[in-house]
């Protein structure tokens, strides 16, 4: 049994000893791509750049302010301009720098060790106004969502994972975050893992207060099974998992 004050360690700086080490990205070795391939002869669903879309209240003092977890939806759908708003708020691409001819980082609406961006947006929608249920994957780069399939009982599949907690399963959209963990690793190697949950956490802070713009509530989740979600999302559970989610939903 690990014992929980060796685990603290994981929470301490250990950048001094990335200096002895030679990164891949030192090696020359190729990056990771900026984003997770995808089936072409998936169905691509356009949206709307989230900076042209008018929220409800774009107050970011009050917004600030308001910011609290909620746990109880109603049955009011979230628009798909508004999912669009979320997602270009969480994971929106600023602007794409490239290196020879080839996409080499992005800045985004969040920020990211290193600009690395480990983390892949997926979404299991249940009440979005244009969009059938299933699940999805948000392609940052295109700004755009990829349909990938429908889930039988979702709700009780994601309720079942997330320790029993109904309300998520209640939720307009949940947003499931995901780490291809090689992307930071590649330029960070043991310093990468500690950075990419930071990472994670602005991607949710970031949900709050967009939420509230669209006067919609979310509630962050860390208390999940780890191998029903990954199974869920279709990742493999080493190179790709699943490391936070998110339920959003009107209020």
């Amino acid at each position: 049994m690990i014992k929980v004050d060796k685990l603290r360690e994981f929470m301490k700086s250990n950048f001094n000893l990335v200096k002895d080490i030679e990164t891949d990205q030192m090696k020359g070795l190729p990056q990771p791509s900026l984003e997770k391939e995808y089936d072409t002869d998936k169905e691509l669903i356009d949206l709307k750049p989230g900076d042209e879309i008018n929220i409800q209240n774009a107050d970011l003092i009050s917004n600030i302010k308001n910011r609290k977890s909620h746990r109880k939806f109603n049955n009011d759908p979230v628009t798909k301009d508004e999912l669009s708003f979320l997602l270009w708020a969480t994971q929106g691409v600023k602007k794409i720098f490239e290196r020879n001819k080839k996409a080499y980082a992005t800045f985004r609406t969040v920020p990211s060790a290193g600009a690395r961006h480990p983390l892949e947006t997926y979404l299991l929608i249940n009440n979005i106004s244009g969009l059938k249920k299933g699940l999805y994957r948000y392609l940052a780069l295109e700004h755009k969502l990829l349909f990938l399939n429908k889930i039988q009982d979702a709700a009780t599949k994601i309720t079942s994972a997330t320790q029993g907690q109904k309300f998520i399963g209640e939720a307009a959209v949940v947003f499931i975050w995901s780490c291809i963990a090689y992307r930071g690793e590649w330029r960070y190697n043991i310093a990468s893992h500690k950075a990419m949950l930071l990472d994670a956490g602005h991607l949710c802070q970031n949900l709050y207060l967009a939420c509230e713009g669209i006067a919609a509530g979310t509630c962050a989740i860390a208390a999940y099974d780890q191998d029903k979600v990954d199974k869920l999302i279709g990742v493999d559970g080493q190179n790709e998992y699943s490391v936070y989610l998110a339920p959003v939903g009107k209020y």
